[in-house]
Parts: structure tokens; C-alpha cells; sequence
């Protein structure tokens, strides 16, 4: 395996508003469990967490709730040597995660995509995929897949239009009901 990747990108228009000014991104690894990765992974959570309960039960998610997931649903496996989770800055300021595991010797999983709301629709859902692809490739895999739920059509379309395709069913998680994958290079 290779070393933890060091990714940097330029700015993305693929998945920006043409009426927005589309500034730098910065997309590097930093390990999971760093202080920092672990605030942007509980906003992560949250956000999808708010949006499946407003959607089911009309309300928003506990901080017991946040934490009892967060312990349920680990995200050690976005790290060295068959992993990597990656942080993204807009204009220096931090704005958004994406993780990548691997799942065979050929195929990756995104994990954990999230840009903070006052940043989004600038570029960095696609900063964060094109990030992404070139870590799958460091760590030796040729098609990535991702399973997503119906709710989050934001994403479902980010991902449509960075050529991720719908796909049979891989996963069986009470969250999946989209699964989702593109060939690399």
C-alpha cells in the first residue's frame, strides 16, 4: 500500500452555481481521529441525522442520539494503510470532509461526504470527489461505490454528475437505499 495521500485541488465548477465566484479549494488527508476531522464528522452526522428525522418523525436529532451513532458507526476505517480521510478548506477556512475505504483490492467506499451549508454550491462536493478519485487510486482501486439514502437528492445529483451511476444493492444498512458507482480512469 501507499502512504497516506497529500491531495491539493483547485477550484471545481461542475457542481457550482454560475452566478457564484468559484474560490480555491485545498483538499489534504489528515488522520480521523484528529480533533479536527472529529468536528467535522459530528457535523456530518448531524446534518444527516436532522434531515432523516425532520423527514420521519418531525423533529431533530438528540446529542445522545449524535453520540450513540458516532460510537455505532466508527469511522476508523478512513485511515493508512487501506484508508484515508480527507478534509477540505475554501479560502483557508474550513469546510467540508470526504473519507474513502477500501472494500476489496479493486473497489473503494466513499464514506462521510459532507460540506458545511454556509459553503456549499461553490465547488467543493466536487473538489472533495476529484480529491476522492485520486486517493482510490493511490490506495490501488479502480472503481469507487457509495450507498446514499433517497432524501439526500443534493447529493444523489453531485454524484450523478461526477459519473457515479446507480448500481445493484451492495450494502443491506438501514440508510442505504441508493447505491451508486464509477470506474476510474
Amino acid at each position: 500500500m501507499t502512504s497516506t495521500p497529500h491531495i491539493h485541488q483547485a477550484g471545481s465548477r461542475a457542481d457550482a452555481s454560475p452566478a457564484r465566484t468559484v474560490a480555491a479549494w485545498t483538499v489534504t488527508a489528515r488522520p480521523v481521529g484528529d480533533p479536527v476531522s472529529v468536528t467535522l464528522l459530528r457535523e456530518y452526522l448531524v446534518d444527516v441525522a436532522d434531515r432523516y428525522y425532520r423527514l420521519h418523525e418531525q423533529r431533530d436529532s438528540t446529542p445522545e442520539e449524535i453520540e450513540q451513532a458516532l460510537a455505532e458507526m466508527p469511522s476508523d476505517d478512513l485511515a493508512p494503510p487501506h484508508g484515508v480521510f480527507l478534509l477540505a478548506h475554501h479560502e483557508g477556512e474550513l469546510a467540508g470532509c470526504a473519507g474513502l475505504r477500501l472494500m476489496d483490492a479493486r473497489t473503494a467506499e466513499l464514506k462521510r461526504v459532507y460540506v458545511r451549508p454556509a459553503k456549499r454550491g461553490l465547488g467543493g462536493g466536487g473538489a472533495l470527489l476529484a480529491a476522492v478519485e485520486a486517493a482510490a487510486g493511490e490506495l490501488g482501486a479502480g472503481r469507487i461505490v457509495l450507498d446514499t439514502r433517497l432524501d439526500l437528492v443534493e447529493a444523489r445529483g453531485l454524484y450523478a454528475r461526477h459519473g457515479y451511476r446507480e448500481v445493484p444493492a451492495f450494502t443491506d444498512g438501514p440508510y442505504a437505499e441508493v447505491w451508486m458507482a464509477k470506474e476510474l480512469g
